[in-house]
């Protein structure tokens, strides 16, 4: 028990909240206009300018719930709380409002939204405030026991809804990160095979320029040069590296497939017909960028095969744009309503690679009469900058 509590503590808040939008104006000001009119229409209601007054000053409290969750949540349930404590000392009729229920939003943004310490802390608060509210309840006799036990599993209920929020939208962010990393493990395995191929290389010619330095000085200044060259591209894909290697050093290298084996993609059976256009001759790539190419083509091919609805052709399409290469994967398939709503793994890794090599990808429905989804990836032909 005492090890959960420390781990609750501990927990830090969820990833960052979305920004004060629309919805959040539509929220407060929905609620202030409820207590507004509630609070006149209601005969019954005691101390009416006070608690209408207390009513509206919680309306800002709704703006900031998700980024100041603890804070909000003891101001509402604070409000709350010297509510019930004015109708015991006053009797002077009901002082609660419907609208009120509203703080319930401030408890879910609590537990969705703070820090394990701030939930830790923010709890037994709220729990003294329900629990005052029902003692203030049957006082009054405003509620019988019916009320209470339904009120309590109430609370509850919104406490289990904002957990399973919140473990939801952690799970997809651990998802996410494995995503990430499974893209930094695949392309610092690539990065390793090619920079081997480099100082691999690199050894060659300077073994044989110290064979010909002697009898042939001016092919060993040519083999020196080629060194250099080599040398430099060597750097420049180490500096690329995730600094993640294989554990399986002792494997044997081997080439990665690039922009020319994207041809081997292409069919013309069954329906859809794969089509693939490569510039002849084949561009000079980064090897990084080269496999990335590849990868990023045979992932969105995938995508098409598996989700493109009706589709009758899939194109493969890789051009260079001035010190860019530029990939398009297009289909003629139906796109159906919310699709591409929220990103699937797959989309997230070809994003995620492309960005590791300084590029950039969109996906999305296509433009035009033609439809269809289209995967559009730029990348820079000689690697990150």
């Amino acid at each position: 028990m005492i090890a959960v509590c420390r781990s609750v503590w501990r927990e830090p808040r969820p990833a960052d909240p979305p920004p004060v939008g629309p919805v959040d104006w539509l929220v407060a000001g929905g609620f202030a206009a409820a207590a507004l009119v509630e609070a006149m229409a209601r005969p019954d209601l005691g101390l009416r300018p006070l608690v209408t007054a207390l009513a509206l000053g919680l309306a800002p409290a709704l703006l900031r719930r998700r980024h100041h969750p603890l804070t909000t949540c003891l101001i509402g349930f604070g409000v709350a709380g010297l509510l019930s404590i004015l109708q015991l000392a006053t009797r002077a009729g009901d002082l609660g409002l419907t609208a009120m229920t509203a703080i319930l939003v401030l408890l879910y943004s609590l537990v969705r939204w703070g820090s394990g310490r701030e939930v830790a802390l923010g709890m037994p608060f709220v729990a003294a405030v329900v629990a005052l509210g029902m003692v203030t309840a049957t006082a009054t006799a405003s509620a019988g026991s019916g009320d209470v036990v339904g009120g309590i599993l109430f609370v509850l209920l919104v406490i289990a809804l904002a957990a399973a929020a919140r473990y939801r939208a952690d799970l997809w962010a651990r998802q996410q990160r494995e995503i990430r990393n499974d893209e930094r493990l695949a392309l610092a395995r690539e990065l390793h095979d090619t920079v081997a191929h480099h100082v691999s290389a690199i050894a060659v010619q300077a073994q044989a320029g110290g064979v010909v330095a002697l009898a042939k000085p001016a092919r060993a200044a040519e083999i020196l040069a080629s060194i250099e060259s080599e040398a430099a591209r060597t750097l420049a894909e180490m500096r690329d590296m995730v600094r993640v290697l294989r554990d399986e050093t002792w494997d044997a290298y081997s080439p990665q497939l690039g922009v020319a084996d994207l041809p081997a993609l292409a069919r013309t059976t069954p329906p859809p017909v794969v089509e693939v256009s490569v510039p002849d001759p084949a561009l000079w790539l980064s090897p990084a960028v080269d496999a990335t190419v590849y990868r990023i083509a045979q992932e969105a091919l995938t995508n098409s095969l598996r989700h493109a609805r009706g589709a009758t052709r899939v194109g493969i399409e890789v051009c260079l744009v001035g010190d860019f290469v530029r990939l398009r994967v297009a289909d003629d398939g139906e796109i159906h309503p919310g699709q591409g709503a929220s990103p699937g793994f797959g989309l997230t890794g070809m994003t995620e690679r492309a960005a590791l090599l300084g590029g950039a990808l969109t996906a999305g429905p296509g433009a035009g009469s033609g439809g269809g989804w289209v995967v559009d990836a730029t990348l820079p032909a000689g690697g990150p900058r």
